[in-house]
């Protein structure tokens, strides 16, 4: 690209900014800039001095882009403005030479104003009494575009692309001083990132795609003359019309300019403008809904990022500001799941075959010691089109609500604004797990009767769900036999509320008003039923919960990320209360239950399963014995059924996995999935364990002290 010489400034530098020229074009009108003896003012200096600033380091909204666990595999993006920034030197010169022609043929004379411009402009406006031609150069252009992009306020917007002189002359005037600060070739390459040039495509690189399918670097003359002459008006020249006559006459206008400031040679010039515009659209994939089909489970774990992401303090203080840098800070986004773990998920819960059932069916698979989720299936597909749902099956929901199958993009799994699901005795880890860090032993043993009268709830009459388990228990046969009448026990010995803030110190959040009122500082402790998981949850917190377990009480925040980049290619970090820089993707873990007591919950939590703890006897038989053989190697659990089976659960863990699922009617709460259906969420989570563990060593649980035994 030729570099010509910059020449001298002329008068209209000095004139500008003493603020002494007779007149400047502004939208169609000759404002005389005498009267604005305001400019040279202090404040307003000062005003456009802290502009200018911005201008020099200010960078174009650019797209997010999310990645598989590979880093090189692109899911989809996130963004307002298609844009992906891009270096002048990987861009084409001919689109370099075609923005000049068609935009500012002075651009590299001039020091950001044109005085040949505004005096051209200024006839010609004189003559046609309106506008005719405009004067401002790609300079004042990008500064436009850089205010209108750094503004972060309504008002600012308004300021900066409003249509008024004063506008118009602090737009000079910073134009010269970004010419003292920047290079022709920075302001080239940004203004070539800020450009607009319609269909959504913001920036060369977005252009050059949606238009041609193809990077800057490979442009043409032909297709760079195209899109610079977009820039004036995308609409009027808009190629993709039928009919693209407009569309044509200025990409020729634009061929003929280039050949007279020598960029083409007249015979280049005269094939070219033989050549029809020849398209090659493309449209690039944005948010979720744009996931590939051959990944589309894979839609419900983008959608938890999104839910993840505008939660994070570290993108904004507010929902609405963090989605914002989401789809506006170029960031680059690598999914924690792990695709073989993710396969084994699907399989599990038959995302692809039971989409057809109003019972959702989800798992969640977690990672001890890091929190970071491998997995998240559905039997459902991730779609916005709910054309082929049915009515939901809620007899209070409006006629015209649609059910959540086949399609939805419902968090169903967690991590959004759905309370979840009652998760039975799955809950009784949590008390458990308090009484052991409270000091009691593994042999902690109360006489179990079928129905037992509560001393302390009230007169609550809780029962069994079986005469089997009537008897003598401790910990590890009554974890092992699901025996309500022996933990309702437990829990009055250590006191409700401890059981309840160890679940919130584990991951667990309230989200009915009846949750929220029940663990309430006044009334946790006569929350009686809590150990039998009368409360909702989701299977994402319940995986993460029962993951610290298996990590010795090491509890680790959720994180759906393997890692974030800013667009500088560093990695995104926030600061802790305590003043610390940490990475937002590193893992953020806190010891909440000592090593000990985790190690003794596991070894009850071996008896459900089937498998055989450390140190304790099951008594004879459990609730999930098959999970050991299916798994084949050392596994632990609990499983979770709700009055009448509305719902139900298991939650298992090896050392190196945590996964929880459910099965439910995530429309009607009262439809009961029934007590044949309870063997569902066991199979899933047992043959998933199983089919992401094939082939790798097999690890074994750390036993209990014998001080914790007992």
């Amino acid at each position: 690209m030729s570099n010509r010489p910059l020449g001298k400034p002329g008068r209209l530098v000095p004139l500008l900014r003493a603020g002494l020229i007779a007149g400047v074009v502004v939208a169609g009108a000759l404002y005389p800039v005498a009267a604005l003896t305001g400019l040279g003012a202090k404040t307003t200096a000062h005003a456009v001095e802290q502009k200018t600033n911005i201008l020099r380091t200010a960078l174009p909204a650019e797209t997010s882009y999310l990645y598989a666990p590979d880093g090189k595999t692109v899911l989809t993006m996130f963004y307002e403005e298609y844009r992906r920034y891009t270096k002048l030197s990987d861009m084409s010169p001919n689109i370099q030479q075609a923005i000049v022609a068609a935009e500012d043929a002075r651009f590299y004379q001039h020091r950001g104003v044109d005085p040949k411009g505004v005096a051209r402009a200024f006839v010609a406006n004189s003559r046609s009494g309106g506008v005719s031609q405009g004067a401002s150069t790609l300079t004042m252009q990008f500064v436009r575009m850089a205010l209108r992009d750094s503004a972060t306020t309504p008002k600012e917007v308004q300021e900066a692309t409003q249509q008024t002189s004063l506008r118009k002359v602090k737009e000079m005037r910073m134009a010269l001083d970004v010419e003292k600060e920047l290079t022709k070739e920075q302001i080239m390459e940004r203004y070539l990132n800020s450009a607009y040039f319609g269909h959504r495509a913001y920036g060369i690189f977005a252009a050059a795609q949606i238009f041609f399918s193809k990077t800057p670097a490979t442009l043409t003359p032909v297709e760079a003359a195209t899109l610079a002459g977009l820039v004036k008006s995308p609409s009027e020249y808009d190629p993709v019309t039928s009919d693209q006559k407009d569309a044509t006459g200025r990409r020729n206008y634009v061929l003929d300019r280039m050949a007279q400031l020598g960029y083409l040679s007249p015979d280049a010039v005269a094939a070219a403008k033989a050549e029809p515009i020849k398209l090659n659209l493309s449209y690039p994939a944005n948010d979720c809904t744009s996931v590939p089909e051959k990944h589309n489970s894979w839609g419900f774990y983008c959608d938890y990022l999104k839910n993840w992401w505008s939660s994070q303090p570290a993108f904004g203080e507010n929902r609405l500001e963090r989605m914002d840098k989401l789809r506006r800070g170029g960031y680059r986004i690598v999914l924690a799941i792990d695709p073989k773990i993710q396969e084994a998920a699907e399989k599990g819960v038959g995302a692809k075959d039971g989409i057809g059932s109003p019972f959702a069916n989800g798992i969640v698979v977690a990672e001890p010691g890091t929190g970071r989720i491998k997995a998240m299936a559905v039997n459902r597909k991730y779609s916005l089109d709910l054309s082929e749902n049915g009515p939901s099956g809620n007899p209070e929901a409006n006629p015209n609500v649609k059910a959540t199958y086949p399609n939805t993009v419902a968090p169903l799994l967690g991590g959004g604004d759905l309370p979840g699901y009652q998760a039975g005795s799955t809950f009784k880890m949590f008390p458990m797990l308090a009484a052991l860090n409270s000091g009691l032993p593994l042999s902690t043993a109360y006489d179990s009767p079928y129905r037992y009268q509560s001393k302390v709830y009230d007169g609550w009459s809780p029962s069994n769900a079986s005469g089997a388990m009537t008897g003598r228990q401790t910990m590890w046969s009554g974890f092992g036999k699901s025996v309500n009448t022996y933990f309702v026990q437990l829990e009055e010995q250590i006191g409700a509320e401890k059981g309840v803030r160890l679940a919130e110190q584990l991951g667990l959040r309230w989200r009915t008003d009846v949750d929220r009122d029940h663990a309430s500082p006044t009334k946790a402790n006569k929350w009686g039923a809590f150990t039998l998981g009368v409360s909702d949850a989701t299977p994402l917190e319940m995986a993460n919960a029962y993951a610290a377990i298996a990590a010795d009480g090491r509890y680790c925040e959720a994180l759906p990320v393997q890692s974030i980049s800013n667009r500088d290619g560093t990695p995104t970090t926030y600061t802790t209360v305590g003043g610390i820089r940490r990475e937002v993707a590193k893992p953020r873990c806190r010891q909440v239950v000592s090593a000990d007591a985790a190690r003794a919950a596991t070894d009850a939590a071996r008896c459900p399963t089937g498998d055989t703890p450390a140190k304790g006897s099951c008594g004879g038989w459990s609730t999930a014995d098959s999970v050991r053989g299916t798994v084949g190697r050392p596994v632990a659990g609990k499983t979770g059924t709700t009055d009448s089976t509305r719902s139900a659960w298991f939650v298992g863990y090896t050392p190196e996995l945590a996964a929880a699922s459910f099965i439910a009617d995530p429309d009607n709460p009262f439809n009961a999935v029934g007590d044949g259906m309870s063997q569902v969420p066991i199979a899933a989570v047992a043959e998933t364990l199983r089919d992401a563990l094939k082939g790798g060593p097999t690890r074994q649980f750390t036993p209990p002290s014998d001080a914790i035994v007992g």
